[in-house]
């Protein structure tokens, strides 16, 4: 984990601004994993240079608000932001091909998931903008939920592994594994209340 490694240090020098800017550069589409940016901010918060309590705020804060970031460009600009250097590295042609194939298939849903999928989260937040069609409170609420789940995991896991870096290594590991287990939980639950309430108002409809 050289990223890890790396950015500890520069926590515990600059504590809760670093661990907010380098999320919202994580929002940005740059390459640092936003797990273990929590995590380090967990870390720090374990060894007693932040309060752990405190540093999931500012976890849940830099990460939403540079979501938003990227949401609120595309919406403001559309496609005029493909024209823009960065955003035309970050988003190939082939690269929005797919996220829009994405947003056909999986409608706001894909919204909820993209929290999960690394090189992913950032096109799609900017191409919900891009659409116009996805109000702002409703991409708040499913990125939101989204973070809810897997921001207090990873600043906690950091927290309560700072003292014992190979079990927080297995446990960073797994908890990878853990969170899209319970996403994918969470995604049947939602399918079955929605098949449920159909059925409800359709009881003569055929299986």
């Amino acid at each position: 984990m050289d990223t890890l490694q790396y950015l500890l240090p520069i926590f515990t020098d600059y504590g809760y601004l670093a661990v907010f800017l380098v999320l919202l550069l994580c929002g940005f589409g740059i390459p640092i994993p936003e797990d273990i940016t929590l995590v380090a901010g967990g870390i720090i918060a374990g060894l007693g240079y932040a309060n752990v309590h405190v540093m999931f705020l500012v976890g849940m804060a830099g990460v939403l608000i540079g979501d938003t970031i990227m949401f609120s460009a595309g919406h403001h600009y559309g496609k005029e932001v493909l024209k823009w250097r960065w955003v035309a590295h970050l988003l190939s042609p082939a690269h929005y091909a797919g996220v829009q194939d994405k947003y056909r298939r999986y409608g706001n849903r894909v919204l909820f998931v993209a929290r999960f999928l690394p090189g992913l989260r950032s096109p799609i937040f900017l191409c919900a903008g891009m659409s116009r069609q996805i109000p702002y409170w409703r991409f708040l609420m499913m990125d939101g939920f989204a973070a809810l789940i897997s921001a207090p995991v990873w600043v906690y896991l950091g927290y309560y592994g700072a003292y014992r870096r190979e079990w927080l290594m297995m446990w960073l590991k797994r908890g990878q594994t853990g969170v899209m287990l319970v996403v994918v939980a969470i995604l049947i639950a939602v399918a079955f209340w929605a098949w449920k309430r159909y059925k409800k108002r359709h009881p003569d409809s055929a299986c």
